[in-house]
């Protein structure tokens, strides 16, 4: 079991931020270390099906779950599985592919952790929930530019949708063992790029040990903030980081989680890593963003750790 892959899950609503999060988190860990697992390819429905039965794809009776946490289990102890491949493009589904898990297995998608079976597969569980008005914006800019449909459809999509998104993803966010919230400085979702982080951290799993480096920050609005919160009546740590904080400011933090994982520095180095915190923006740029390099590496730290404390 020491040799099995680790297993880290990344659940979200449709358009939460999970691929963009996933990719980033894969180049971070090296490409050819990580197998990526979309749980949209068990979907049992296609697009037109859907239409017709009128149910969506967040409702679990329109997923194959139960061949969905065999699969999880199968990965967990290194087996390879056959994976179905659902087209968001085409909307129907491809010939299945054989998969082989590597040292890492990432796992994206709308209802990972709706079974008992499914969580227990995971080392790691995170949980993205960034505000609906976010969500949204992400979701008609992504949907009208690669999937082809309009915004007007993809707003009457989201609304047919949102009874199933209230009832059966949502609550999947007391599995997380971090809740990661990306969101923009003064709810303004058009005008700033550089979001702020929100990271609620549960006791489920050990977290580095933030307390002393932040209490230590004397500055009156520091970048990097830390408090005691209750999530979903929970009480939890949370860190909040700026999405205007400079390297400088979170060069602490960084340098904190990096300490715990000096077999892999060159995840940490700027220079040899330099996709960490990058990410494309709405017209092509690309932005450097620390909260988000945090987030990976706060990642990655637990999926590092995961085999000393999980075994």
């Amino acid at each position: 079991m020491s040799n099995r892959p680790i297993i880290l899950g990344i659940v979200g609503d449709s358009a939460a931020g999970k691929t963009t999060l996933t990719k980033g988190i894969a180049q971070v860990l090296g490409e050819d270390n990580v197998t990526v697992i979309c749980t949209d390819d068990y979907h049992r429905y296609d697009r037109v099906q859907r239409a017709e039965l009128g149910i969506t794809a967040l409702h679990p009776d329109c997923n194959y779950l139960d061949i969905m946490q065999q699969h999880l289990s199968l990965l967990r102890t290194g087996q390879p599985i056959l994976k179905p491949v659902y087209s968001h493009t085409t909307g129907t589904f491809e010939p299945p592919v054989y998969i082989k898990p590597n040292k890492f297995v990432v796992v994206e998608g709308l209802l990972g952790y709706s079974t008992r079976t499914a969580r227990d597969a995971y080392d790691v569980k995170v949980y993205l929930a960034p505000p609906e008005a976010l969500r949204a914006d992400w979701k008609v800019k992504r949907d009208t530019a690669k999937r082809g449909y309009t915004k007007e459809q993809v707003l009457a999509e989201m609304a047919k949708r949102e009874p199933d998104s209230e009832e059966f993803i949502r609550p999947q966010r007391q599995w997380a063992d971090v809740v990661v919230s990306f969101y923009p400085p003064n709810d303004n979702t058009e005008e700033d790029p550089l979001l702020n982080v929100r990271l609620v951290l549960r006791p489920t799993i050990p977290h580095p040990e933030f307390t002393q480096i932040i209490s230590n920050n004397t500055n009156a609005t520091p970048a990097v903030r830390l408090e005691l919160d209750r999530d979903m009546g929970k009480p939890v740590d949370v860190v909040e980081i700026d999405g205007h904080a400079t390297l400088e400011q979170v060069y602490e933090l960084e340098k904190l989680i990096c300490s715990d994982m000096p077999n892999l520095k060159n995840i940490c180095d700027r220079e040899s890593n330099p996709n960490l915190g990058k990410v494309t923006g709405t017209t092509g740029e690309t932005i450097q963003s620390n909260p988000l390099a945090l987030t990976q590496l706060l990642i990655t730290y637990h999926m590092l750790k995961a085999p000393q404390i999980r075994q």
